[in-house]
């Protein structure tokens, strides 16, 4: 059983690593980078997304420690 998902899995990987170089040769190059607001709202997002996080392992730490049953 454990050799032939061996097999299986190497002659997959061997399969993929001829067909990729061929896949990678026929692909259009990529536009140039242009400046537009995406990168500024991603950035916003990760900020708020760390925020939260934050704020999350703040908050978590006082509920567990009080002796009030809140849920």
């Amino acid at each position: 059983m454990a050799r032939t998902l061996f097999g299986f899995v190497a002659a997959a990987a061997l399969v993929v690593a001829l067909v990729m170089p061929a896949v990678a040769a026929q692909a259009p190059a990529p536009a140039p980078a242009t400046s537009d607001a995406s990168s500024i709202d991603q950035g916003v997002a990760y900020l708020l997304m760390i925020v939260a996080l934050v704020l999350t392992y703040l908050i978590h730490p006082l509920d567990a420690s009080s002796p009030y049953k809140l849920f």
